[in-house]
């Protein structure tokens, strides 16, 4: 195996739909209207560690 990175030109690439969640169903940005889309760009993401995490990672490693 080599680590060789794949080039791709802009002709080459696929426009990607987004889809989200809102008010129950999924539905893609692109029909949003524009007080959604501006709602839509504000959301903050964040990754949720269930409690005791670092100390449960700690114990892992100790062992």
């Amino acid at each position: 195996m080599t680590d060789a990175t794949i080039q791709l030109d802009d002709t080459e690439r696929t426009p990607c739909e987004v889809w989200t969640r809102v008010m129950g169903y999924h539905r893609p940005v692109s029909a949003f209207n524009t007080g959604k889309r501006a709602e839509h760009a504000d959301r903050c993401y964040f990754n949720e560690q269930p409690k005791g995490a670092p100390q449960r990672r700690e114990q892992l490693v100790a062992a």
